[in-house]
């Protein structure tokens, strides 16, 4: 089993130009968009964290629940849904403005066990920026490398979330030791000014770097490196599409029998290129319609 740990949010998504244009309510967040990408893939999947006890958090367990992924380690709360607010830009790109402050997934607090069969562990987003749910979070990732447990991290880089940048860029150094695959977008990259060797000797195993439509390129612990280009589509919009490419390489990995170190380093060159191209296809389907909605195991057949 895979488990996805962090937030789950409703997405505010404008449905015209300006401002004012209506906005549809979409469930969302990075750690909730690769859970139910990986169920929809068909991996087994729980999903860990703390949602609203309101309409909208019985909106995002049912979202779970369709995909077929195992909420029972999800914990509810009175506080409200966390909201972020999508601005589309000509080119498909969403940025997003949040609304965070007094709500439920805020207040998560590590569980004392893993479910049983956990293979990995993914973490990433604004979990991991906003307190006091960001120490839990570290807390569980830690925990979970402590005990052998395949890790993955996905930064996703909300700055206007980030009060303390130097602070924040300190802490994701802190938390290599205990990551097994790191995958960051180039934008993520240039924010936190390292670079891939300087994020593998600390760490890692692997580092994937996304690249939007150019295509993925992983960085690997021997000094190799593999690329793919990006697969050609109408882009509708870019949301959901890196949290599409994290499910894609875990449930890869998963179906590979490699959610190990010593698996990850054994992939070569064709395990890898396999893997990235699977990954950039299961994106270019996300960015082909509207919102984050990752694609079924039969579209990518």
């Amino acid at each position: 089993m895979i488990v996805v740990a962090g937030e789950a949010l409703i997405d505010l998504v404008p449905q015209g130009a300006g401002a004012l244009a209506g906005l549809l309510p979409a469930r969302g967040g990075g750690p909730y968009n690769t859970a139910v990408a990986l169920g929809r893939l068909g991996s087994p999947t729980a999903f860990c964290s703390r949602i609203s006890c309101d309409a909208f958090g019985d909106a995002l367990v049912g979202g779970l629940r369709e995909a077929g992924v195992d909420v029972s380690p999800v914990r509810r709360g009175s506080e409200p849904t966390t909201l972020a607010v999508a601005m589309v830009g000509t080119d498909g790109s969403a940025a997003y403005s949040f609304y965070v402050e007094g709500t439920a997934d805020r207040l998560f607090t590590a569980p004392d066990r893993l479910p049983d069969a956990t293979r990995a562990v993914s973490f990433g987003t604004c979990s991991l920026v906003l307190e006091p749910g960001a120490s839990a979070y570290e807390e569980l990732m830690r925990s979970a490398a402590a005990q052998g447990v395949f890790t993955a991290l996905d930064p996703n880089i909300r700055a206007g979330l980030i009060p303390d940048a130097d602070a924040y860029r300190a802490r994701f150094k802190s938390w290599l030791p205990s990551v097994s695959l790191l995958k960051l977008s180039e934008e993520d990259a240039r924010w936190l000014g390292g670079t891939p060797g300087e994020w593998l000797a600390s760490g890692p195993s692997a580092v994937v770097v996304t690249r939007g439509g150019d295509g993925l390129t992983v960085f690997t612990r021997d000094g190799a490196e593999y690329a793919v280009p990006g697969e050609p589509v109408d882009v509708v919009d870019t949301i959901g599409a890196g949290d599409t490419v994290n499910a894609a390489l875990l449930h890869g990995l998963a179906a590979r029998d490699a959610l190990s170190p010593a698996a990850v380093a054994e992939l070569g060159t064709e395990g890898w290129t396999e893997l990235l191209r699977f990954a950039a296809r299961a994106a270019a389907i996300t960015c082909s319609r509207a919102g984050a909605e990752p694609p079924y195991a039969y579209e990518l057949a």
